[in-house]
């Protein structure tokens, strides 16, 4: 997955493409609680809600389907040297690494 995220004033930003398509991210952050709320959107198909906390440099969490499908994510940035540099803006840039669970997480 090739993914950009940007955490300015509450505010979650980027876009990203993976096996599955290119897709846009929008949601919201508390820097209080280190809790982050997101929906990846790929255009003309679905939408994946993430729901996570930030952990040290990375962020980990569940992410959902509506009731099809849901499993565990965790997401870091890159290290100097592992890919492209991020870019100075007034926020926060994250150029990041991520591992979603392909198998889904049963409850309880």
């Amino acid at each position: 997955m090739s993914l950009h995220l940007e955490f300015s004033e509450g505010r979650v930003t980027g876009e990203g493409d993976d096996d599955i398509g290119s897709f846009q991210v929008r949601g919201r952050y508390d820097a209080g609680s280190c809790e982050c709320n997101w929906t990846k959107t790929y255009p003309a198909s679905h939408e994946v809600v993430y729901h996570g906390y930030r952990e040290g440099k990375g962020i980990w969490g569940r992410w959902e389907i509506g009731l099809l499908a849901h499993g565990g994510f965790h997401i870091w940035p890159r290290t100097t040297g592992e890919g492209d540099e991020a870019a100075e803006s007034a926020g926060e840039v994250m150029l990041a690494n991520a591992v979603a669970g392909n198998e889904p997480v049963r409850p309880g």
